[in-house]
């Protein structure tokens, strides 16, 4: 029900915020069209601007290339030393939108086809009943409703894991292999069941060793310091997904403070520790080779183990194969409705000028009181990345274009980006393929943990870079 109503919300809010432009300001007549059938990158406005009305930023950056960003602008320098200010449309409109909905769904079914098949080969093996074994002791207190050594166990393993090590390909088929498994055990198979619940919202906190692909962003855009945002990232994702547990464990009435419970946490927190007093003695490209080669390593050594596990139970590796790759391909094909709805609200949402008009009162704000508005400058990557993934990319991108790839509000981005996980996304995905409607307090709770993590990375960007 509450995804149902913020859902018909970003519809109401977007059209009501459409039909307001296109009445009351300047240069808004195709803005209809726009939210129909535009493209992204489409020209929504363009004006002739002189080079004496450009802030010293924009010149400069005009200075080593022909384009620059100037707020939510882009200046190019044309022949003749002219200059014109283009807006481009945000994102792609409705009907292009449901393209973009089924391509990417289309796009998982690889993947999906792929790491679902060695997922039953797992499970044929008894990998995944030695993993829900392994972890039992600490999933049996915060999954109380789960059965012990059931193979849920096993595949929210995967799942974490795949999470922890930023490998989201594999993450995705061993979250939704669980969801299906949890699903099982579910007396009302419309409505999320607790342990969903506690799965889902522990997956979208985003609890990540190592932000590999925003490290990566960092080294091209010129950063001279690209790994700075390690510890602050892990750091902010930590907390996020303590917010969701604690949140949970409140609203389901489970004892968070026992002993077992307290020694894994306390377990994580100390692999967190080790591993960042090794990163500290490595330099930016060690660190780089080190997060991919240790990202790639594990996805090849979970495929070897796998297939020797099944070997030593001699059992047929291919056929279990293609029986748990036929499921991945019918997972993929079930999501696209789901998809198709979150993002054609999602792509109303920012190309209403909802979003900016949400953010510009913010700033207002923030000056008002006298506060800092380098955080407002970066607070655009957190609004987002719950909504698009691919959105806060683009976002946090701009922003250290504008800013400086290491000032204080491009490392804030970058922060904000491995903060929390695509909220909405997860939710149309995972809850899409097992069929659930009712997500009951999923949306609420994922959104709390996506805040305390956007608390934590401001925090965390003082401490680290003032």
């Amino acid at each position: 029900m509450a995804l149902s109503r913020i859902w018909s919300a970003f519809i109401i809010i977007a059209l009501l915020t459409a039909t307001g432009r296109l009445l009351f300001e300047n240069g808004q007549k195709n803005i209809f069209s726009n939210l129909v059938t535009g493209k992204s990158k489409d020209t929504v406005t363009n004006r002739v601007v002189e080079y004496a009305a450009l802030p010293m930023t924009v010149k400069s950056e005009l200075e080593q290339r022909n384009v620059a960003t100037w707020g939510k602008e882009k200046v190019f320098k044309g022949e003749n030393n002219s200059y014109r200010a283009v807006r481009l449309l945000s994102t792609n409109g409705v009907f292009e939108t449901t393209k973009d909905a089924v391509n990417l769904s289309l796009s998982l079914i690889g993947i999906m086809a792929l790491f679902m098949g060695f997922m039953s080969v797992a499970e044929r093996a008894g990998g995944i009943y030695f993993l829900s074994r392994l972890i039992g002791p600490f999933f049996s207190k915060i999954f109380p409703e789960v059965p012990k050594n059931h193979p849920a166990m096993g595949h929210m393993v995967m799942n974490f894991s795949a999470n922890l090590m930023g490998l989201d390909n594999a993450a995705t088929p061993f979250g939704i292999k669980a969801m299906e498994s949890l699903q099982t055990l579910n007396p009302s198979k419309e409505t999320a069941s607790n342990a969903q619940l506690m799965f889902l919202c522990l997956h979208a906190s985003g609890l990540t060793l190592i932000p590999t692909s925003i490290i990566a962003d960092r080294v091209a855009l010129n950063s001279m310091h690209p790994t700075d945002i390690f510890i602050p990232c892990m750091i902010a994702t930590f907390a996020a997904t303590i917010a969701s547990m604690l949140i949970v464990s409140w609203r389901q009435k489970i004892k968070v403070f026992q002993p077992v419970i307290i020694a894994w946490v306390f377990g994580i927190a100390l692999l967190f520790a080790g591993l960042l007093i090794y990163i500290k003695t490595l330099d930016a490209s060690g660190i780089q080779l080190f997060s991919t080669s240790l990202s790639n390593g594990i996805i090849l050594l979970i495929f070897l183990l796998i297939v020797l596990g099944g070997l030593y139970k001699k059992i047929d590796i291919f056929d279990a194969f293609i029986d748990g790759a036929r499921g991945g391909f019918e997972t993929a094909v079930k999501i696209i409705p789901y998809l198709v709805g979150l993002l054609v609200a999602i792509c109303l949402l920012r190309n209403s000028g909802a979003f900016e008009f949400v953010m510009d009162g913010i700033k207002n704000l923030f000056t008002m009181f006298g506060g800092d508005t380098r955080i407002v400058d970066s607070l655009p990557t957190s609004l987002l990345k719950p909504l698009s993934g691919s959105g806060a990319r683009a976002m946090m991108i701009d922003t250290l274009n504008t800013h400086g790839a290491d000032s204080f509000a491009g490392n804030l981005a970058s922060v904000f980006r491995g903060s929390a996980d695509t909220t909405f996304y997860i939710i149309a995905v995972y809850f899409g393929a097992v069929g659930i409607k009712n997500s009951r307090y999923a949306v609420g709770t994922m959104l709390l943990a996506d805040l305390a993590g956007i608390l934590t990375a401001i925090a965390m960007a003082y401490i680290f870079f003032g």
